[in-house]
């Protein structure tokens, strides 16, 4: 298939494009900016005149294990995904069953391959069972396709583990994927451990557990310089203390959660169970603090986080409730409402969305530069959407930005040059070769 983009306005840092030009696809791949290469003939041209045309978005935390919903593929979270220019995800291990086997991650690509066209990225288990005690086969699970060893949500709480299993993946070029966690400081933890907490007699996650997570973690890389990517960072101390192992020159990077950067812990209201998230929120100096980070590149890239959650499992007291919420078709527009905020440049949003985090998982992808994978969106900066169950596509509707409306729409999204989504200017989903 060959296709033409017509008058859209290119947006890649990578490549230093931000220009109006047509862009030419070919093969799955990129073949031209602005002039066709000889002999190119379109079978299909998509007019993006008065559009922007970014690099395929690259999504760190995707969930896609089923939750009730009869779709134990995963297919109608990626095409979630594909709704929101993101042609690349990243899949946390903590699926049913647990990614801790090579045959259990070939099950999960060979599944997720009959799909929406849009890319899985599996990271491979760190311990058996993610119960933190016996080191997985990282190096069969890099031959399965893994991009990364993690534990998910799960702690270490072997000081001793954690060291043999940064030795083990430095051993075999891997990096450990790691939220930073004090196993007995945050358990049982349903909210941001402080003041608000305490008046709504909600138990508290402290400061303390990322914290000592961290310091842990980084006076091991100093005799264990393995690549470790921290995951969902959330509070002010946590980003002072990655800016401080940057700085050192550890090898480290760090991604957050973008409800963290939108939201805090007064968003809970009177208990709603749709701001129970994990990380927690927190308070508004974390998030100024979480801000900061990104301003200054402390922080590499905002992840969606996205965790779809049953309906059931949220219409309960809001400690009861199954922490999580859908983000994945969100990313965009909420980095949009980010960058309009603050005044930064388009271009940073990529940065954040696409080239950092396929640079962070180590996959093509996040540019249009001649030769790369023709993965791309086509996005209408100027307009708004109203955010409601009826318009999300996702199985889940567990959000909290329900009701509210954010900018852009993704108007086509290819993967490897084939549209696997398409929205009309009315905003109707239009049918697509892979929907």
């Amino acid at each position: 298939m060959k296709i033409q983009i017509k008058g859209g306005h290119l947006i890649d840092p990578a490549s230093g494009l931000d220009v109006v030009k047509d862009l030419f696809i070919a093969a799955g791949r990129v073949v031209g900016v602005g002039e066709a290469p000889a002999g190119f003939s379109a079978n299909r041209s998509i007019d993006a005149s008065g559009l922007t045309v970014l690099p395929g978005l690259v999504d760190l935390s995707v969930r896609l294990k089923d939750s009730g919903w009869g779709d134990a593929s995963g297919n109608s979270e990626l095409r979630a995904a594909a709704a929101g220019g993101v042609t690349r995800v990243v899949c946390p291990p903590d699926t049913d069953p647990i990614l801790d086997e090579p045959g259990l991650v070939d099950r999960l690509t060979y599944r997720m391959r009959q799909g929406h066209g849009v890319q899985v990225h599996p990271l491979g288990a760190l311990t058996l069972g993610l119960k933190g005690e016996t080191i997985a086969e990282m190096a069969q699970l890099r031959e399965a396709g893994c991009v990364g060893i993690s534990q998910a949500d799960e702690p270490v709480a072997d000081a001793t583990v954690l060291q043999r299993a940064l030795q083990y993946a430095l051993t075999h070029g891997l990096t450990v994927w790691l939220r930073p966690l004090e196993a007995n400081l945050s358990r049982g933890g349903v909210a941001a451990s402080g003041a608000l907490a305490s008046r709504l007699g909600l138990s508290g996650v402290p400061v303390a557990a990322e914290s000592i997570a961290l310091l842990t973690l980084f006076e091991l890389l100093r005799g264990t310089p393995c690549r470790v990517h921290i995951t969902r960072l959330s509070t002010a101390r946590g980003v002072e203390l990655v800016r401080q192992a940057k700085r050192e020159g550890l090898p480290v990077s760090c991604d957050v959660s973008v409800h963290n950067l939108h939201l805090t812990e007064a968003d809970i209201g009177f208990f709603n169970p749709m701001y129970r998230l994990d990380p927690p929120l927190r308070t508004q100096r974390d998030r100024d603090a979480l801000l900061a980070g990104l301003a200054d590149g402390t922080i590499d890239a905002v992840c969606s986080d996205h965790r779809p959650v049953a309906d059931d499992d949220k219409t309960l007291p809001f400690g009861e409730a199954v922490p999580g919420a859908s983000g994945v078709e969100h990313l965009l527009p909420l980095m949009l409402k980010w960058a309009h905020a603050h005044q930064r440049p388009l271009a940073d949003v990529v940065r954040l969305i696409a080239g950092n985090p396929a640079r962070i998982a180590g996959v093509n992808g996040g540019s249009l530069r001649v030769g790369e994978q023709a993965d791309l969106c086509v996005l209408d900066t100027r307009a708004m959407q109203l955010v409601s169950r009826e318009t999300m596509v996702s199985a889940s509707r567990a959000t909290p930005w329900l009701g509210y409306e954010l900018p852009g729409a993704v108007r086509a999204t290819l993967v490897a040059g084939q549209v696997v989504w398409e929205r009309t200017a009315s905003g109707e989903p239009a049918a697509s070769p892979l929907a």
